[in-house]
């Protein structure tokens, strides 16, 4: 097997309990985004636009229906012989198995799969980021540093930087102090969880920390602040475009919403930076006499009888006639019975909103999340609204 420059570790593992209902069968990298995609599209997207060809996929909260879509990586031309996509789950060794401890000790038990390649180079990136990046551009970077690990930095808003392990950077972007998640932050630049290690510094430390006690095994908390300690050199790479960890309830509808502008800043039209996704082949969405679809992403096989204003509506959702659908979230094969009206709302995919039904309140900020499959009654009050931040 050929040696690769550089490779990917995907951290797909993610619980994302703040996302409620919408994950609790499901990982968070599986949560559908943007009308057509899953949030994981993006990640093996930028991959496959970087040069990247071989990725390995480290799986663990409710693999089933990422592992599915996954498949063997067609949509993302990863279904090659010579390095593609590898799912890598936790497994049984002769001394017995252990679930993942924390995103080191995924890479750690994963070290014979990296070796296999014996790259230059490993790229550790997460399945839950909304974002377009080169990571060509960013490996040069890394290069012409002589860093021993890389890290994206993106500014963000100082109210959200107590949510990311934050950098303190100089003016030849070297990282002087790193922070994870601080109560009370010194610096709004966050660490965009992508990384890249040249290989056999980060294998030294992979093995140091799985030895150390007390240790979460985690590259935030644990790995990059041994690294800083030990004097080594870590760079930053700034990143100046869209980035968005939707983690939260209200960071997965804000994304949705994004899409919306006149000149959203993160573009799905870019011929040059295509984002691959299954497709689900259904018919051409139809428009009937009495809808009205203003300012919004309609994908096919949806059925529109209603009013759809500024709102995300994944396949085969079915608005019926006197519906109205505003600022929300709708998922794959949703039916909205007539004269329902939703406000400022994620719907869960295979929900039924029964006619004449009201979710949400166009006069609150609040978001209300209906979950997968759910039956919506007029009677029903068990929905889950999100206060905004």
């Amino acid at each position: 097997m050929g040696r690769k420059e550089m490779i990917a570790m995907l951290l797909a593992g993610g619980e994302g309990k703040r996302l409620g209902v919408l994950t609790k069968d499901l990982a968070k990298p599986a949560v559908y985004f943007g009308g057509k995609y899953r949030i994981i599209d993006f990640t093996l997207s930028n991959c496959v636009h970087s040069g990247i060809d071989t990725v390995g996929v480290l799986t663990q909260y409710q693999p089933l229906e990422l592992n599915r879509y996954l498949g063997i990586g067609s949509p993302w031309g990863l279904d090659r012989q010579d390095g593609g996509m590898t799912i890598l789950p936790p497994y049984v060794k002769q001394k017995g198995g252990v679930w993942y401890k924390g995103t080191a000790n995924a890479i750690y038990q994963n070290m014979p799969y990296i070796e296999r390649y014996n790259p230059e180079y490993v790229l550790v990136i997460s399945g839950d980021h909304i974002y377009k990046m080169d990571y060509d551009l960013m490996l040069q970077h890394h290069k012409r540093s002589g860093a021993d690990v890389t890290i994206a930095g993106i500014e963000v808003p100082w109210k959200e930087a107590s949510r990311f392990g934050v950098m303190h950077v100089d003016d030849e972007d070297r990282i002087t102090a790193f922070e994870e998640k601080p109560k009370n932050p010194t610096s709004n630049i966050a660490s965009m969880g992508v990384y890249i290690f040249t290989w056999k510094t980060l294998q030294k430390y992979l093995i140091y920390d799985e030895a150390r006690r007390g240790s979460s095994h985690d590259f935030g908390k644990d790995v990059i602040p041994a690294m800083m300690n030990s004097g080594l050199h870590l760079a930053c790479y700034p990143f100046k475009g869209y980035w968005k960890d939707v983690g939260t309830i209200e960071s997965l509808w804000e994304a949705n919403m994004d899409l919306l502008t006149d000149k959203p800043s993160l573009c799905l039209y870019d011929p040059n930076w295509r984002i691959y996704s299954v497709s689900p082949n259904r018919p051409a969405q139809l428009t009937t006499m009495t809808a009205e679809v203003t300012a919004s992403c309609v994908n096919e096989g949806c059925m529109l009888e209603g009013i759809v204003d500024h709102s995300v509506l994944f396949c085969g959702v079915h608005a019926e006639q006197g519906s109205y659908i505003s600022e929300s979230v709708i998922m794959p094969g949703v039916r909205i019975g007539a004269g329902a009206r939703v406000y400022r709302a994620i719907i869960g995919e295979g929900a039924v909103i029964q006619a004449g039904v009201t979710i949400g309140d166009p006069a609150s900020d609040a978001i209300t999340v209906v979950a997968v499959d759910q039956y919506v009654a007029a009677d029903d009050h068990q929905l889950l609204e999100v206060e905004p931040l």
